[in-house]
């Protein structure tokens, strides 16, 4: 006896020892399952090949803004100083100039949804609030020397790929974490800047 695909009733083989469905109506919709299945996988590999690099940094941008966020939860808001109703990752230098600083943890903190989408970023607010957490020589950093040193890094559609499986992994071992000092936030950006090789 054998169970049937698709309506699960048990069935004795008759056409084939490797018959799967009980009934011609059974197999025919198992043969669209199946066809459904492959295309949705040759679908997948079509996607794959056409997309752009634009594409893969639209891809990429939210698991770094994430990260960000795991980073800092349980802290308040860097800009207002308030508990988030809804969290982002925001961007302290606006990634127009250099576009690869988007990938720069230091460049990515937690804050709320008002400052960073209704008050354009609060930088006021930013300043105020790193100088408070973190002190005014690490807010000389983020402010002046991140965009002085930082490098305009041409990454490729491979690199951004790799980028992406590692980022993949460190935003799961992030959400694992506890809810760290200001002082660990900051030396665990300098470490997982250097894992995801973009930190130069």
């Amino acid at each position: 006896m054998r169970k049937c695909k698709i309506c699960k009733v048990k069935f004795t083989p008759v056409h084939s020892s490797v018959q799967m469905c009980c009934s011609i109506n059974c197999a025919i919709q198992l043969s669209k399952q199946i066809e459904k299945k492959k295309w949705t996988k040759q679908k997948k590999v079509l996607k794959e090949k056409i997309k752009t690099k634009s594409d893969y940094v639209k891809e990429l941008q939210p698991i770094f803004n994430q990260i960000a966020r795991e980073v800092d939860k349980g802290s308040l808001c860097l800009m207002c100083g308030k508990t988030p109703k809804k969290e982002n990752g925001c961007h302290y230098h606006s990634v127009g100039a250099n576009p690869t600083l988007r990938w720069n943890l230091f460049n990515i903190w937690l804050g709320c949804e008002k400052c960073n989408s209704w008050l354009g970023g609060n930088i006021n607010g930013y300043d105020n609030q790193i100088i408070k957490h973190y002190g005014r020589d690490k807010w000389e950093y983020i402010k002046f020397d991140l965009v002085r040193v930082y490098p305009n890094l041409h990454l490729s559609i491979p690199e951004l790929k790799e980028i992406k499986i590692i980022a993949k992994k460190i935003l799961k071992e992030v959400k694992a974490m506890p809810i760290l000092t200001h002082k660990e936030r900051w030396e665990l950006r300098i470490e997982l800047n250097k894992r995801l090789g973009i930190y130069k």
